[in-house]
């Protein structure tokens, strides 16, 4: 695995040790980041990254000109090479780790007042997690209006046009991946191209 772009493309990243963790391809990041800088200022704030995983999403996202990132993990060993990619990356100051699970952390942060400009999730694909947490994100109203929040799931879960106040704008499909786009306070219509 490695930085796709941005001030850190090129540079290497540890992957999680076990099987718990999937990480996300470099062809699925590198497509997910390019519609992102296409539609989205990634500058405009922070990005909240849930199932982190090694970190590679919101790495990707601070390396392309976000503000910085919070980065929601419980897997112990996910969490270790998270914290070594941030060590060796010297990202430490610009993303924040949270060890916990994903409902109580996304519970803390909206406690705490934090909005965001945009969300990366990619939770099991053998769940209905993805939807469980986008519902979560808009209840809390984690998103900024005019945020985005991208959802990465099995190619053969369907995904809802609306969550609350979040309308899909698009889904793309990479091998076995779909990619889900979601905006908060966007209006219906969602565009659609399976790759």
């Amino acid at each position: 695995m490695r930085v796709i772009g941005g001030t850190l493309g090129g540079r290497r990243l540890v992957a999680a040790q076990g099987h718990h963790t999937r990480p996300t391809t470099d062809r699925v990041r590198e497509a997910l980041f390019s519609r992102l800088d296409s539609r989205y200022d990634l500058a405009a704030g922070m990005v909240l990254d849930v199932f982190a995983g090694t970190g590679a999403l919101a790495i990707e996202a601070v390396s392309r000109g976000a503000t910085g990132a919070v980065c929601i993990e419980s897997d112990r060993n996910a969490l270790a090479a998270l914290r070594r990619n941030l060590d060796a990356l010297g990202l430490k100051e610009r993303i924040q780790v949270v060890a916990a699970d994903f409902r109580e952390a996304l519970s803390a942060q909206a406690r705490s007042g934090a909005r965001f400009a945009g969300v990366l999730l990619d939770p099991p694909y053998a769940s209905d997690m993805a939807q469980e947490t986008l519902r979560l994100i808009d209840s809390l109203h984690l998103l900024i209006e005019g945020g985005w929040a991208v959802a990465e799931v099995g190619k053969r879960q369907s995904a809802p046009e609306r969550i609350g106040s979040l309308a899909r704008r698009r889904q793309d499909v990479y091998g076995d991946t779909r990619l889900l786009l979601y905006e908060c306070g966007g209006t219906s219509g969602a565009e659609q191209a399976d790759r």
